[in-house]
């Protein structure tokens, strides 16, 4: 159901639970081995990771999610020709929720890649996944207010796609060791997105992984 490969102009998404390892991962988001790491999680729902065996988890649950077409999560690669071509510059995916028709976008960037416009970049890919091949009626993605640099960047690329800013969702997120924090949630729909960018792809789908 998923292309375990998405291309676009600058970067490669792979089917995450596929192309990297727990101890490749545990590298980059395991407490004490990346010196961003913290810093990369303050406006996520998740914390690094205390050992390898937490990445191992987080893998295998990219795994059922994939298996049981509940969600599609990739790993991000820059492409030729970018700064640290080939290097893991993080997560994305889409959850879904079919009986809502809804899928939701979520991301994490190694700060070496901030401020590139990857975000936007891989929001489109995946809209065109969600809209062009799932048929889904909407897109969301929900930031903490206090994530200023996030929240432009997905008003950025939102409206590109002819969507909207819904509002603030109070204490709509419990992170992993905190209490309920709001979100700010932005959508999009199909129909939107038809308007806006339809007839032209951003993405090119790869079914496997060897091609």
């Amino acid at each position: 159901m998923f292309p375990e490969r998405i291309l676009t102009d600058r970067l490669r998404l792979d089917r995450h639970d596929a192309a990297v390892n727990p101890l490749a991962f545990y590298e980059h988001a395991g407490a004490g081995r990346s010196g961003t790491v913290a810093e990369e999680c303050e406006f996520l729902s998740w914390q690094p990771h205390r050992h390898p065996k937490e990445s191992h988890d987080v893998l295998e649950g990219f795994r059922e999610g994939w298996e049981e077409r509940e969600s599609a999560a990739y790993a991000v690669f820059p492409r030729e020709g970018e700064a640290g071509a080939g290097e893991y510059a993080g997560n994305t995916g889409l959850h879904l929720d079919w009986e809502k028709r809804t899928g939701t976008l979520g991301i994490w960037l190694r700060k070496p890649f901030w401020g590139r416009g990857y975000s936007g970049e891989r929001a489109l890919a995946l809209a065109e996944l969600a809209f062009a091949r799932l048929d889904l009626e909407l897109l969301a993605v929900s930031v903490f207010p206090e994530n200023e640099q996030s929240v432009r960047a997905i008003e950025k690329y939102v409206d590109r796609m002819g969507g909207r800013r819904e509002g603030r969702l109070r204490n709509e997120i419990v992170p992993d060791g905190e209490d309920p924090r709001d979100v700010l949630r932005f959508s999009v729909s199909q129909a939107e997105w038809r308007d806006s960018v339809g007839d032209g792809a951003v993405a090119r789908f790869v079914e496997n992984l060897d091609e």
